[in-house]
């Protein structure tokens, strides 16, 4: 179903990409989908490729006030460290890339239909529908870069993105894994969990 849906744009390894997708973007130049392994001592995401394959891994401590997460890529190399911090009603997460590159995500926490996070370092602006939990990363002439959809029901939390510019796959894959702690933290606030995600839901 979201391979036809304007409104949800999930979709699974191996299928078409989104019809709304290609026809306002053309067809991605790369696709990943993600996994996060719930019942696990480290909060743990798999990123893999239209094949299934391995292609990036994240570990986050379970119990962390700052929600300490590392990003791998399958081999081993390290691509990127994200840390959680709170200033006052904003959510920030920082982001440093494993080459120097350091950004941030700085959203509102309150803003839970319509959001518009702007990346901080880099110009970017991810604008998100949560509603029909759908993202869309922009760069700073406002260009498509990716496209993020999330699945509507998923105890393994999952998530695709199709990219559309090759060159920045590292940099947003690093925010797709903030993005995704991100939307924890918000579940876990909305359903009245203590620590806003501190714990598995970051």
């Amino acid at each position: 179903m979201g391979v036809f849906s304007k409104h949800h744009r999930f979709r699974e390894a191996g299928e078409d990409a989104n019809v709304y997708n290609v026809e306002n973007y053309g067809t991605p130049v790369t696709s990943l989908f993600t996994t996060t392994k719930v019942f696990t001592l480290h909060h743990h995401i798999d990123i893999t490729d239209a094949h299934e394959n391995i292609v990036y891994q994240s570990r986050s401590k379970v119990i962390s006030i700052h929600d300490k997460t590392d990003l791998f890529r399958v081999t081993g190399e390290p691509v990127a460290h994200i840390e959680r911090k709170f200033f006052s009603l904003h959510e920030r997460h920082f982001v440093t890339m494993a080459d120097g590159l350091q950004f941030e995500l700085s959203n509102e926490i309150w803003h839970l239909i319509k959001d518009i996070t702007n990346i901080e370092g880099l110009g970017w602006q991810l604008r998100g529908n949560i509603a029909g939990l759908n993202f869309e990363l922009l760069d700073t002439d406002g260009s498509i870069i990716a496209v993020i959809g999330q699945k509507m029901i998923s105890i393994h939390d999952k998530y695709c993105i199709d990219i559309y510019k090759k060159e920045y796959e590292e940099i947003v894959v690093a925010i797709l894994v903030a993005l995704q702690h991100m939307m924890r933290d918000r579940a876990a606030a909305a359903s009245g969990g203590s620590g806003g995600g501190s714990s598995s839901g970051g």
